[in-house]
């Protein structure tokens, strides 16, 4: 009995025919227009996608393991207060001359008795003392600060290490995928040659 393809009276026959058709008309047009197209889109990939994508994927990489290196100038006053204890031994110098005067008694001689009165001298200007130093000296002042302090900040450990970390995540499959493109036609005839030819056994290996 022959087969028809029209309208056997059935709509949903007639539509399930109907559909069948069409996508395999579909489907060969889609595939004639990659067949088409492969040829000005690879090269445009290869020679265009690849290095963007390639490059920002290896440079998100190198940011998220990069560190932030720096020296920073600090020019600021410190208030400090405390108090320090002294207890030293020293020599100060006289800076000019100084007047002493100390009460005295004079025994004279043969029991003659003995006489009030006192001493006058002057400790001469340049003269060195000994002294022993034993007290406490309150300080309360501001003191200028100049410091160079290096700085090393990895970046993960900063607020842009979770969206390098992000960008790195979304970038590395995108590259993977587009390395992974033949990068011309004839790449691609043989990929498809390749998968379309059947795995050699061991008896056809043997023969």
């Amino acid at each position: 009995m022959e087969r028809k393809w029209g309208w056997t009276g059935k709509p949903w026959q007639a539509f399930k025919t109907f559909a069948i058709i069409f996508s395999f008309i579909m489907n060969f047009v889609l595939l004639l227009v990659l067949l088409i197209a492969a040829p000005l889109i690879l090269p445009i990939v290869d020679s265009v996608a690849k290095p963007i994508v390639g490059g920002l994927s290896d440079s998100f990489v190198e940011m998220s393991g990069a560190t932030i290196s720096r020296t920073i100038e600090v020019q600021d006053t410190m208030p400090i207060s405390f108090t320090l204890p002294l207890n030293t031994q020293t020599d100060v110098v006289v800076v000019e001359s100084v007047p002493l005067s100390i009460p005295a008694q004079f025994n004279l001689p043969g029991g003659g008795g003995q006489i009030n009165g006192s001493v006058t001298l002057a400790l001469p200007e340049g003269l060195t003392l000994p002294v022993q130093l034993d007290l406490d000296v309150p300080v309360d002042q501001e003191v200028d600060v100049a410091l160079s302090v290096d700085v090393q900040i990895p970046m993960q450990e900063t607020e842009l290490g979770g969206p390098f970390n992000t960008l790195r995540s979304l970038f590395e499959p995108l590259d993977r995928l587009i390395q992974n493109l033949p990068a011309n036609t004839d790449e691609l005839m043989d990929r498809v040659q390749a998968a379309d030819s059947p795995p050699m056994t061991q008896d056809t290996a043997v023969r």
